[in-house]
């Protein structure tokens, strides 16, 4: 038997109809579903109180679900099974549509759990005391909020300086993280399975600023002067705090990665192509 977790995002029209397939398929395939409270409300059965226990977590959604599912069961190593409800699912495996066959493949085990870097973050009061962390899959950013002026962020590896950028923010990013906001920001596309910290500048203020790629190995290291209601920590996007001057951010490899469910026959190259677009010129009649 096989303790699967499940989590989803009530915002999607489909989910219900997903569950229903999801709770008719298990039993087959020797799935135990433990559905997170928000989802045992609608889908009964067992739920989701001990994430150490589970085999594995599937999640019906987008890549914010995916997102939300890795920091549900860190630090355990579980693969996560993503199915894509919404437009884009970059993170995720398949479609709804496919969610059978995906099932049926998880089950026989026929598919690889890649291992992607996550990133652990820490906020430091003035004093050096710890006052928050998180895990990250994606990206840890610290930017500047409704204003409208330029922040200057000191920014250092293991200690040694490597420029103070005057910016609107600075998105620390894996390489999983590399085709999020980093893409957006200007980054680069960087294989999943590296081990790397993207450093990248958003709407910097001047032209000779340009993204940095670090090893893994090194601790990111961030400061500014700006006042606490100015600036905030968001981290995969979804949660955070607000960082105040004086106060450090510290951004390092986290001590175990993420997996992440990827069938045989597919490939990091193909998901760019119909994800992303990437496929050269548009093919024209003659």
């Amino acid at each position: 038997m096989i303790r699967l977790g499940v989590v989803g995002h009530r915002g999607y029209e489909e989910l219900p109809a997903v569950l229903r397939m999801l709770d008719e398929l298990a039993p087959a395939l020797g799935l135990e579903l433990h559905y997170e409270s928000e989802l045992f409300e609608i889908a009964g059965g067992r739920e989701l109180d001990d994430p150490s226990q589970l085999d594995a977590m599937l999640t019906l959604g987008g890549d914010g679900t995916l997102l939300r599912g890795a920091r549900i069961i860190a630090p355990h190593s579980v693969p996560i099974l993503g199915i894509n409800l919404g437009r884009l699912g970059f993170l995720t495996c398949c479609n709804a549509d496919q969610l059978p066959n995906a099932l049926m493949r998880f089950a026989r085990r026929d598919f690889v759990a890649e291992s992607r870097m996550a990133l652990e973050a820490r906020v430091f009061n003035s004093r050096g005391v710890e006052r928050q962390q998180w895990i990250a899959l994606n990206d840890v950013v610290l930017h500047k909020g409704g204003f409208a002026r330029v922040v200057s962020f000191r920014v250092a590896a293991d200690g040694d300086p490597i420029a103070t950028y005057g910016a609107d923010g600075i998105v620390l990013s894996t390489p999983t993280g590399s085709t999020a906001y980093s893409l957006s920001a200007g980054g680069p596309v960087v294989y999943p399975t590296l081990d790397t910290i993207v450093v990248t500048p958003v709407s910097a203020h001047t032209l000779a600023v340009r993204p940095v790629i670090l090893p893994a190995s090194v601790e990111v290291t961030l400061r500014t002067d700006a006042a606490a209601e100015e600036l905030l920590v968001t981290v995969d996007g979804q949660v955070g705090t607000t960082f105040s001057s004086g106060e450090m951010l510290a951004v390092r490899r986290a001590d175990r990665g993420v997996l992440i469910v990827r069938f045989p026959g597919t490939s990091f190259f193909t998901t760019l192509r119909q994800k992303l677009g990437w496929g050269g010129l548009v093919d024209r009649d003659k």
